[in-house]
């Protein structure tokens, strides 16, 4: 609880700070190429770097690697906060300070994933996903208001001043805790290798690992088609309503991971969870995708959204703990940043492609009845709109198809039968055997002594 609260009070104020740069861009020039640029700015460096910060986590302890990030996170909002004070704050310097905080942020997932294991108990790994899981979305929610109300009230100088107080109960929390059995990775025999090299080794360990590999190419996927789906949530909403419902289905989607990740912090997730995360992912599709295509009105969107969310982060918790349980602690940095590299190299390339299909393929057809919509136009129409409500549905039957697939593969279905969990020690053990052992040093000090004081 002391790291996640520290860590859920630096999202939030990384996220205001998110908030501010856009503004603080989009007021330079009205230019919507600078937002979408900035954005590029913190994915890429994550996409990049995740699987080099994970084979560097492997070689820390976890505890430094977490306080290395958030150190990164607080020396570069720290400049940024003098360069605004002395009057030397200029918009290149948000873009260069955005991607450096991407790189930090490259650090983070692999390092608080692979802590999580030396925190909690095996049993607990599911309701500490979730808790994670939900301060993401909830700062997805309060970092915009909390920047926007800064921004009003005292400017942006103030705004950075509270991520610094952010970074730094984020590192305190960090400090205070008790990481049990943090170690680095043990050296193989001969010459150490490159970095460089060993950044693969947590994509060759996913894929050469059976049960693992069919996971992950399930999952990577079923990403692809999310983000193709959910790329479009904006231009589709905008060209239909206005943006006070765009501002309304974005707060849904908030809303249904932080209810997610409450649920799976009470519940803790389902004993099979290769088959659940399965079923959990056909939910996603039906709700998000093919329900958003059928939904008409902000309350319809909001509901899909927000179902869809709430499936995701149950998915995503599962997820993060199947790899804490079937991966080696030494591991698990490399594998951690691979499984982050797998999920965000997929970003841009659906991103890319979502926006020229709706705009040269799929609402022309939809418009004149051609192509596609000869079939999809008596159901979903042909007003504006219609052409990305058909990319909808068809995303959401793809997302379908593949983890019906993943229930009829039984690597996926039962891997948790089909793959044996690693020994992890359990912290609460460790820390009574350490205990003990130190009761039993101090036993035998005492009678060495005695036996001294007898010689003499």
């Amino acid at each position: 609880m002391l790291v996640w609260s520290g860590q859920a009070v630096s999202l939030v104020g990384s996220a205001a700070v998110r908030f501010a740069f856009v503004v603080d861009v989009w007021s330079t020039g009205q230019r919507a190429s600078a937002v979408t640029a900035l954005s590029l700015c913190a994915l890429l460096p994550q996409a990049v770097l995740s699987p080099i910060a994970g084979a560097i986590v492997d070689r820390m302890r976890k505890r430094s690697a977490l306080q290395l990030a958030d150190a990164g996170g607080l020396l570069i909002v720290g400049c940024l906060a003098l360069l605004h004070y002395l009057g030397l704050l200029h918009s290149w310097q948000i873009y260069a300070a955005t991607t450096l905080l991407g790189a930090c942020a490259a650090f983070q997932f692999p390092a608080l994933s692979s802590a999580v294991p030396l925190l909690v108990r095996k049993d607990q790994l599911g309701r500490a996903n979730g808790l994670l899981a939900g301060a993401k979305s909830a700062a997805s929610i309060g970092g915009p208001a909390l920047g926007g109300v800064m921004l009003a009230l005292f400017g942006i100088g103030p705004t950075l001043l509270v991520d610094l107080v952010s970074y730094a109960l984020a590192l305190i929390g960090v400090r205070l805790v008790r990481l049990t059995g943090d170690r680095p990775a043990p050296p193989t025999a001969g010459p150490r290798r490159r970095i460089t090299a060993e950044s693969g080794e947590g994509l060759r360990y996913l894929f050469r690992t059976p049960g693992l590999r069919d996971l992950i190419v399930n999952f990577c996927v079923v990403n692809l088609v999310m983000v193709f789906g959910f790329a479009l949530i904006q231009p589709m909403v905008l060209l239909r309503a206005d943006s006070a419902a765009l501002a309304t289905v974005n707060t849904a989607i908030g809303v249904g991971g932080v209810a997610g990740g409450v649920l799976m912090a009470t519940w803790g997730g389902p004993r099979n969870r290769g088959r659940s995360m399965m079923l959990g992912i056909v939910g996603m599709c039906l709700s998000a995708l093919v329900g958003m295509a059928f939904a008409d009105g902000v309350a319809g969107w909001s509901a899909a959204v927000l179902i869809g969310a709430l499936l995701m982060t149950v998915v995503n918790s599962q997820m993060q703990a199947i790899v804490q349980t079937k991966v080696p602690q030494e591991w698990q940095g490399r594998v951690f940043g691979a499984v982050m590299f797998l999920g965000y190299i997929s970003v841009p390339l659906a991103t890319a492609l979502s926006g020229p299909l709706a705009d040269h393929v799929f609402e022309p057809q939809a418009a004149h009845g051609t192509g596609l919509f000869t079939v999809l136009g008596p159901l979903l129409g042909d007003r504006p709109g219609s052409g990305m409500a058909g990319m909808f549905l068809l995303a959401g039957l793809a997302g379908i198809g593949v983890s019906l697939w993943g229930l009829a593969s039984r690597n996926i279905r039962e891997i948790d039968v089909v793959l044996a969990d690693v020994d992890v020690p359990d912290p609460d053990t460790v820390r009574d055997g350490a205990q003990d052992t130190a009761d039993t040093a101090d036993s035998q000090n005492a009678q060495e002594g005695a036996r001294d004081e007898v010689r003499a």
